[in-house]
């Protein structure tokens, strides 16, 4: 089965990591992970671009619903999106849930309590966690930790990106951590007069995602080994950027945090040789969780 030109292009401009694990999925799974992708991607870069497209993000919405309804809309991650939904059973409410996501990038920039921030996380993450396990065909008994994979790998965005949010004036942390680490703003001028206060912030939300990852981890066993390769490899990139921030905090403020495509091709490579192994090592998890625990003591 060929990929089509428009979503192979749409995967490898939008994420290095994402992009080289799926290179390792059987090639109809392959083929389906690209189209799903290229939908989540198209819509995303409607919103996150200065200015916005709004106008363009609601035709693009427009144009979803009109396909729900039978109509070829002659965009083909539309109508090849709203076809794979059909074939593999997407739940109406998961993509509604995306779309209003999505939609909160261009009416809300702060997120005052955790809950707020999950609502937000549910749509743009965990219902891509939930529409990968449809695709791969696992069993129902997995799905909670499948939205826990989207919910810990959507945190590490939210972290690695703080500057670049702060640029489209998003801040996707709840309000309730900033005040209790006595931070007014993630300003980079505000947190280098607060240093300390900011790597405490820091590594609450690093505690945070540890939670989740492991809670996501749990799922592993749900996962075939031909599928869990590419799955594993992507979680342990993102692994890989919390650990690099973890140890230098202000770094977000610096650079974008990517693991280079080397890296990535040799843990797929790792995986592939490792096929009994079905968990990484949370060794690092474990070390930033007591550290947190006793800077607090």
């Amino acid at each position: 089965m060929i990929i089509d030109k428009t979503f192979f292009s749409i995967f490898r401009k939008g994420s290095r990591t994402y992009f080289y694990s799926s290179l390792f999925f059987p090639m109809h799974i392959r083929r389906e992970v690209f189209i799903l992708y290229g939908f989540v991607r198209k819509t995303d870069n409607y919103v996150d671009v200065i200015p916005q497209d709004r106008a363009g993000f609601y035709e693009f919405k427009r144009k979803y619903y009109e396909a729900k309804q039978g109509k070829d809309t002659g965009d083909v991650v539309i109508d090849s999106f709203v076809r794979l939904a059909e074939q593999k059973g997407f739940e109406d409410e998961w993509v509604d849930a995306f779309l209003h996501s999505m939609e909160l990038d261009l009416t809300k920039t702060r997120y005052e309590t955790l809950d707020e921030v999950i609502e937000y996380i549910y749509g743009s993450a965990e219902v891509i966690g939930l529409m990968m396990a449809k695709i791969i065909g696992l069993p129902k008994e997995s799905y909670e930790h499948a939205k826990y994979l989207g919910r810990a790998m959507q945190y590490i965005n939210f972290i690695r990106d703080i500057a670049e949010d702060l640029e489209l004036g998003r801040v996707y942390f709840p309000q309730i951590d900033l005040q209790q680490h006595g931070l007014e703003n993630l300003t980079y001028e505000h947190v280098k007069q607060h240093p300390e206060q900011f790597k405490q912030f820091l590594q609450t939300q690093l505690d945070r995602y540890c939670h989740w990852q492991e809670r996501a981890e749990e799922g592993y066993r749900f996962i075939p080994k031909r599928f869990l390769i590419s799955i594993k490899t992507a979680s342990e990139m993102y692994h890989w950027t919390a650990e690099q921030i973890a140890h230098h905090p202000f770094v977000v403020y610096e650079v974008k945090v990517k693991p280079m495509i080397s890296k990535i091709l040799l843990t797929v490579f790792s995986n592939l040789i490792d096929t009994m192994g079905t968990k990484f090592s949370t060794s690092f998890c474990h070390e930033i969780t007591k550290e947190h625990h006793d800077s607090l003591e």
